[in-house]
């Protein structure tokens, strides 16, 4: 038997084996990301490109999951593990079904280019809503989770083989993203850029990472001696394969003018350890060696990691488990039943005046008004699936009010010109809607955004970001769409369907209530409607700082971190990160720290009574920060460092406790050096971050807890 064909031998023999019995065109062919057959050694053709943000997107029907940042939302590790593994199931389901027509197309492979796991610095980025938020721990531990539930348990016979992108300084401007320079301080990079990557490579154990399309501290993303060589395969330990952003190398000559041509940007991608190119310029690896400019061990060293990876996922596996998958698995109701819960748990109560849950028993009529509230095409955001089934906010609030209820429908504004009707005078619907309002006990508006008003540049239809947002305010005549609802007396909730942060100073003084679904799946209407009438109780949190103007934030193009997201901000917030209402209350109470004198390097354990102190059972989510209050340099105000989600029934306590981590009391020095050292630290524990605008909206502050780290012990 050929070694390649041995299962008992390790994966890395077997590549090499495979490899070294390959010509050199034959190797060249697998360089990119339409990998050639190979007829002799029994290698079928494959195409590495497949996306799975939040579903299995762009290769027909499949369960189309909350976008990524709505995922975050939900604070939740389990689920989105399990949302992961919903993926991965139909994928394979997707996969084993094409394989066996034969269909080895674009999107219908087993290697998923996501989670993407860059910092979401800046409100205004357009594929922010890609992204589990601002937070390096909250997007390290929803990276990892949703990794192994992609991946499986099993890192040797992967279920599917994930990719943590874009590596690793990367957040827009998209219109720049192929000549840009994203110039950062050691500081910065390891405190708020890496840590996430880390995460994914170290503990996830991710197969695959995308490098970015722009430069950082001048090298571009995807030929970096420092993050691909020294971290990323040397400091980390990653074993896997490196994948460019598709068409990135080109930009190496077109843009960067760090090489001439394409031979250049081949080599220099090679050299650096980019093994995989969604792109042309691998094409012209071959004519590159036969000239000497390339030596093939190059080649030789890129196929073997590719190889390696396409053996894990079955490749010559007489006996994979996999394989045996059904594409009925795919889009069944056990997958819709999921993700109609995952929806349920991303809503988030950012006001409540009483008004909600609204009683059904008390209404007659109620006005759905607003350009998102039958828009199908906001429910995914973008990197999308197609789903069998979509239900929007409005068919969503008819189902759940039943058919007692009179609905007025009025569309309202257009979601970013000043009227629906081309032909018609600006804000041909406005006066519908305020007829709506006027006949109905209460109003819903339901506004925001979609994948064309932020999103990747060449996706997004505005020409005037390329993907980002100029301003964080509501686009075209939503501002005054709300404004003449709410100026008819009508009680008036507002619902915000988003990918990120909404300027709403004038809702939050004048509407009754907010509830942020983001874009929340195929099935989020259902999941809005469950929540305004009580039948789920929101537990949603904030990934994202929600700020007050567009002009409190920073240059966009600047990637230092003073004045950006919740751990930087010198102002208050309007609705905080980690900020989210319920119906019910909860109290925390009995802190217990395992020491209060520890040493340099070991963890700590907290343990505090959650009891739900209201009359409705409803989940809440813990969240834990630490603050160093000694610390040499300077550091955030606060960290995220742990948190859990919870169900409790009305009047039910219960003790948990939660792990903090040694290197959750590390400060990053200038250098970028982490050290933990010795001083006075103080932990955060309860439904917020410790800020004085969450104090205020919640009624409460959290617990304090506080300890020293003494060296030498």
């Amino acid at each position: 038997m050929e070694k390649y064909l041995d299962e008992s031998l390790p994966i890395e023999e077997r590549a090499k084996d495979l490899v070294a019995k390959m010509t050199l065109d034959e190797k060249a062919s697998q360089l990119t990301y339409q990998s050639a057959a190979v007829p002799r050694l029994g290698v079928p053709a494959y195409n590495w490109w497949n996306e799975a943000l939040h579903g299995v997107a762009r290769a027909g029907t499949a369960t189309v999951f909350p976008q990524a940042i709505g995922l975050a939302a939900t604070f939740d590790q389990e689920q989105l593990q399990k949302v992961g593994d919903v993926i991965s199931t139909e994928g394979r389901a997707k996969y084993n079904a094409y394989s066996g027509e034969e269909d080895r197309d674009i999107y219908k492979g087993l290697t998923f280019w996501s989670p993407n796991v860059n910092i979401f610095r800046d409100p205004r980025w357009g594929r922010g809503h890609e992204t589990y938020g601002e937070d390096p721990y909250l997007t390290g531990r929803m990276g990892v989770a949703f990794v192994k539930g992609i991946q499986g348990e099993n890192p040797q016979s992967l279920k599917s083989a994930a990719c943590a992108k874009h590596f690793a300084v990367h957040s827009g401007p998209e219109s720049l993203r192929h000549g840009f320079d994203a110039e950062v301080s050691p500081k910065d990079l390891w405190e708020t850029y890496l840590p996430a990557f880390e995460a994914c490579v170290k503990e996830g154990h991710v197969e695959a990472v995308m490098g970015a399309y722009n430069r950082t501290n001048g090298e571009p993303c995807c030929a970096h001696s420092v993050l691909m060589e020294e971290i990323l395969r040397g400091e980390w330990g990653f074993t896997g394969h490196y994948v460019s952003d598709c068409g990135a190398l080109a930009d190496f000559h077109n843009h960067h003018g760090v090489t001439q041509n394409m031979e250049e940007s081949a080599k220099l991608a090679l050299e650096k350890g980019c093994d995989m190119n969604c792109g042309s310029v691998y094409a012209y690896v071959l004519a590159a060696v036969e000239k000497g400019l390339i030596p093939e061990k190059l080649v030789d060293r890129a196929v073997i990691r590719l190889m390696s990876t396409r053996i894990k996922l079955g490749l010559f596996c007489k006996n994979n488990p996999y394989d045996a998958i059904p594409y009925e698995k795919n889009d069944c109701a056990e997958h819709r039943e999921i993700n109609r819960e995952t929806a349920r748990k991303g809503m988030t109560l950012l006001k409540n005046d009483g008004i909600l849950p609204l009683d059904r028993s008390k209404l007659r009529s109620i006005a759905v008004i607003g350009p998102n509230a039958d828009d199908r095409a906001m429910l995914p955001g973008n990197y999308h699936g197609t789903a069998s089934e979509y239900i929007t906010p409005l068919e969503g609030i008819r189902r759940v009010a039943g058919e007692d209820v009179r609905i007025h429908y009025s569309q309202g504004c257009h979601k970013w010109k000043d009227r629906v009707e081309g032909l018609a005078y600006p804000d041909d619907r406005l006066s519908e809607a305020v007829i709506a309002a006027k006949h109905s006990d209460v109003a819903i508006v339901v506004l925001g955004l979609d994948e064309t008003l932020e999103g990747e540049e060449g996706d997004a239809n505005n020409s005037y970001g390329s993907g980002d947002r100029d301003s964080i305010s509501l686009p075209g005549r939503q501002q005054a769409l709300l404004e003449a609802v709410c100026a008819t007396g009508t009680p008036t909730v507002a619902v915000l369907c988003a990918g990120s942060a909404v300027e709403l100073c004038w809702a939050d003084e004048h509407v009754n209530a907010i509830l942020d679904a983001w874009y929340p799946g195929a099935q989020g209407g259902l999941a809005i409607g469950e929540t305004l009438f009580g039948l789920y109780n929101p537990a949603g949190r904030l990934p994202v700082t929600f700020y007050r103007s567009t002009e409190e934030l920073p240059d966009f193009t600047s990637y230092s971190m003073k004045n950006r997201t919740y751990r930087y901000m010198e102002r208050q917030a309007l609705y905080p990160f980690g900020f989210g209402l319920s119906y019910t209350r909860f109290e925390y109470s009995d802190l217990v720290l395992s020491k209060t004198s520890l040493c340099t390097g070991e963890a700590l354990t907290l343990e505090v009574t959650v009891s739900n102190a209201g009359a409705l059972d409803g989940d809440e989510v813990v969240e834990c920060y630490i603050r160093d209050e000694e610390a040499s340099v300077s550091r955030p105000r606060w960290s995220l460092c742990a948190f859990t989600r919870l169900r409790l029934k009305a009047g039910e306590c219960r003790r948990i406790s939660l792990e903090i981590r040694p290197e959750a009391m590390a400060v990053v020095q200038e250098d970028g050096h982490r050290v933990v050292e010795p001083g006075d630290f103080t932990l955060f524990i309860g439904g917020s971050q410790p800020d004085v605008r969450s104090t205020v909206l919640l009624g409460q502050a959290p617990l304090e807890g506080r300890f020293v780290v003494v060296s030498p012990c």
